[in-house]
């Protein structure tokens, strides 16, 4: 299977290519040049699999044989492995036809886990079978850095340098980061937000040529393919446990950098009976004003309670655009290099209806989100993330057959974010999980830099 760029300038490149490459040379973003498709018979046959064997079904075609199957099946057996839950992705019922998914059971209580601990084996198998070194690069809004750092820090091959928007993250996201102390982790707050983090990293993809001679940067952002095929599993996983093929499946996403609901979109097109998928936004509503009123225009953004959203640039949203378009790679990097330049992106009429067809979506703010986790809690004594709750919100303002299972994606454990947590009911603490209870008073150490390139660059020099 040959991979290709959005903005059709980079050459097609292989699955460990891809992997390696990250962000394309034209500075597009690689997807499959087709997709591989499962009957709903196949499907069916997959009832009795456990994640990992149901895992290695569906990344197996975009490996295409470049990895032996024996060292796949390897490399998914380890990435769950950490995971506290045996189900590695449960499901939990709220009510009639509603569903949460848990992806908070892995080692950093995130939905990151589930492609991070994958991307790190996968890095350690490639890199070690070329004798080749890499330094990555990432930017994170909260979740991502710390899965990043966990999946990676035992990699030989590897230096890591993750950015944080400094003082936008959560005490405990930020704590995930900064206590792992390895020599090849360093961590950076960035005095910037986190679209900052993610047009520096980009930029420095861009312009390699700080690095020492040798060297390249790999990308453990969403924009690393490999990462967005590893979080189609768990859509397949959870609408097989209830009653897929022979039975559609919604739903909701709580949605920042889109990664995780074009994996729910690549499911669907794979042949996955997909009914809604719902866009999920904090006030942060780029995407949710794109669908829904075709207005896809940069705003200042907002610090919310739910700050694993706050984006305005979704990159993954380029990959949606690229096939929204029938694939036309020169109208898509025409649009986003005006996107970038400050113009507002208006998406053309035959685009936005298939948006339509294909997504719903809402935006909930702050007080809200605190009313859903409150209510939740009440009724059920079941603690929802704030993230998770922006889901289950929208997923009742949107939800259009009440006959159809609808699943919100909870991406996080609520123990990460205790301010929400105390707002939401009387002043509560949620204590973290037992592997993490001594967090507040291990070390730290991370890097305060100014939001300038140059000064990432240099730092990076210095480290390496």
């Amino acid at each position: 299977m040959k991979y290709i760029s959005t903005r059709g300038q980079a050459p097609s490149l292989s699955f460990e290519e891809v992997v390696l490459t990250g962000l394309a040379s034209d500075g597009g973003l690689y997807v499959p040049e087709s997709l591989p498709q499962f009957s709903p018979q196949e499907i069916a046959s997959w009832a009795a699999l456990d994640y990992r064997e149901l895992a290695l079904k569906v990344i197996a075609p975009f490996v295409d044989g470049e990895i032996p199957d024996q060292d796949l099946e390897r490399i998914v057996n380890q990435s769950y492995d950490g995971f506290r839950h045996s189900a590695i992705a449960p499901l939990v019922q709220l009510g009639q036809n509603r569903w949460v998914l848990e992806l908070f059971q892995g080692p950093t209580l995130a939905f990151k886990d589930f492609a991070l601990q994958f991307l790190g084996r996968l890095l350690d198998y490639i890199l070690q079978k070329r004798q080749q070194k890499v330094v990555i690069l990432g930017a994170t809004s909260g979740d991502t850095g710390s899965a990043a750092i966990e999946g990676c820090r035992h990699c030989e091959n590897v230096d890591m340098f993750i950015l944080h928007p400094h003082r936008r993250v959560s005490d405990v996201q930020r704590r995930q980061m900064t206590t792992v102390l390895a020599d090849n982790v360093n961590n950076i707050a960035l005095q910037g937000n986190f679209d900052d983090c993610q047009n520096i990293v980009k930029a420095a993809f861009a312009d390699q040529r700080f690095l020492p001679e040798g060297r390249q940067l790999v990308a453990v952002n969403s924009i690393n393919w490999a990462r967005i095929m590893a979080q189609i599993v768990y859509y397949f996983y959870s609408a097989i446990a209830l009653g897929a093929p022979q039975r559609k499946v919604s739903y909701s996403v709580p949605t920042g950098n889109f990664g995780d609901i074009f994996a729910g979109y690549l499911a669907k097109r794979m042949g996955l009976p997909i009914d809604q998928l719902v866009i999920a936004t904090n006030s942060n509503d780029i995407l949710h004003r794109c669908i829904s009123a075709n207005d896809h225009s940069k705003k200042p953004l907002q610090h919310s309670l739910s700050p694993s959203m706050d984006i305005m640039v979704s990159s993954n949203f380029e990959r949606m655009l690229f096939d929204l378009y029938d694939r036309d790679a020169a109208a898509i990097k025409q649009m986003m290099e005006g996107f970038k330049s400050g113009e507002a992106m208006v998406l053309s009429h035959a685009s936005l209806a298939k948006a339509r067809a294909l997504f719903a979506s809402g935006c909930v703010d702050d007080q809200t989100t605190l009313q859903i986790i409150r209510d939740v809690f009440q009724q059920s004594e079941y603690l929802l993330d704030p993230h998770t709750a922006i889901g289950l919100h929208a997923a009742r303002k949107t939800q259009t057959d009440l006959t159809v299972p609808m699943v919100c994606l909870a991406t996080a454990h609520p123990a990460k974010f205790p301010e929400a947590i105390g707002k939401a009911i009387d002043n509560m603490s949620v204590d973290l999980p037992y592997h993490m209870q001594d967090l507040f008073t291990r070390d730290e150490r991370f890097e305060v830099i100014e939001n300038e390139l140059s000064a990432i660059c240099a730092y990076i020099q210095s480290r390496l």
